[in-house]
């Protein structure tokens, strides 16, 4: 299978950029978010997230930025002058290539035709929408602020503004059925040019859901159900021109995030804003890098150190080639053993890959990559962990 648009020899290079405020606070979502009720400070912010950028930059000098991704959170909460100014810092650090991917994540009860405009002159070019059900009755059980109908409304004012545009699904929702399920993803794949991220619900634990889950107040479909539902997500996006490059994405050819395959192709990112993560090359030696998770301490350590990392470690070889291994098989292209064999320092045991083989879990091309089959993402981290034993 083909490695979907990374030119040879040019390295990816991503900046990821976390706003951690949200509106409210949804019962699933165990990310970095956070509610404040009294305005936010941009202008310290910005000011906080230029400071990092430039620490950041020093460590990593001489790089070239082929995507950023203002995630968090809820960035569409910024000023459109508060994306300008970070993306404008990031320009002054580093050199942006000049295809360079810019995505934005937002949710619809933040969206305004004019303020994605605005985005949009401040240099973002993709936007990705926080959908996550196209029914009433499921977006309330979500916790979820906007209704189906302004849902559909939003992706049509992102619509007007990008080329590039991609919205969220969560399903395996309580009492959702196959066909149900099919029916809103049909709908989804109408309304989306050419990328769907679509993600199994999940009870986290410290998440209002987990309490709820465990009270027996919330009840998740089971096994059989839940893998049905992974069936049809992948027949029905196949079939509508959109299969999954990714164990939860789905794109058309050449649609894929440019982001997001960065951190699924082991390449450099920087992470940028509180609870934010990173992997950088220092002195030939990966660093896995974390920032204070709490906004206002971050601001606080940023202000004083110039930066708000609270680990860096350097990974070893062994963690390097897990994390490699762990991230490149989510990807419908696989992974290269031999890269695999680079960063460890030992080969995968054959005797595994051929039992695996067997199982129907992974194909080996060939030229040697090696891909989970449809049957096989179901149960991914058996495979990995089977592999990297």
């Amino acid at each position: 299978m083909a490695s979907f648009d990374r030119p040879q020899g040019k390295a990816a290079f991503g900046v990821y950029v976390h706003w951690p405020f949200c509106l409210s606070k949804c019962p699933y979502c165990d990310f970095n978010s956070h509610v404040r009720h009294a305005p936010i400070d941009e202008a310290r912010f910005v000011s906080a997230f230029a400071r990092e950028i430039e620490t950041s930059a020093e460590r990593a000098p001489g790089r070239e930025v082929t995507s950023i991704f203002l995630g968090g959170g809820t960035p569409s909460l910024m000023a459109p002058q508060t994306v300008g100014a970070i993306l404008d810092a990031i320009g002054k650090h580093w050199r942006v290539a000049g295809d360079v991917e810019v995505t934005l994540e937002a949710n619809p009860t933040s969206v305004e035709a004019t303020r994605f405009r605005g985005y949009r002159a401040a240099g973002v070019n993709r936007v990705s929408l926080g959908v996550q059900a196209l029914d009433d009755a499921s977006l309330k059980a979500l916790g979820r602020l906007h209704s189906a109908r302004e849902a559909l409304d939003a992706v049509a004012i992102a619509r007007q503004s990008f080329d590039r545009y991609s919205f969220d699904l969560i399903y395996a929702r309580p009492d959702q059925t196959p066909q149900m399920w099919a029916d809103e993803l049909k709908l989804a794949i109408s309304e989306a040019a050419e990328h769907l991220s679509l993600y199994q619900l999940t009870i986290e634990e410290g998440t209002p859901f987990f309490g709820l889950h465990a009270a027996g107040k919330l009840k998740m479909p089971d096994e059989a159900v839940a893998r049905a539902l992974y069936d049809v997500t992948q027949d029905v996006c196949a079939a509508q021109g959109l299969p999954s490059y990714e164990i939860s994405n789905h794109a058309r050819p050449g649609a894929e995030c440019k982001h997001n395959l960065v951190y699924w192709r082991g390449e450099e990112y920087a992470g940028i804003g509180p609870g934010a993560h990173g992997r950088l090359d220092i002195d030939g030696e990966r660093h896995a890098i974390a920032t204070e998770k709490r906004p206002e301490a971050w601001l606080m350590r940023v202000e004083a150190n110039g930066h708000g990392f609270i680990t860096d470690d350097v990974l070893n070889s062994e963690e390097r080639a897990d994390e490699f291994l762990l991230m490149g098989l989510r990807l419908a292209e696989g992974i290269d053993p031999k890269r695999y064999a680079a960063l460890s320092g030992r080969t995968l045991d054959p005797g595994r890959i051929a039992v695996l083989r067997e199982e129907g879990a992974i194909i080996v091309d060939a030229d040697g990559r090696l891909r989970v089959t449809q049957a096989g993402f179901p149960v991914l981290d058996a495979v990995v962990a089977d592999l990297a034993a």
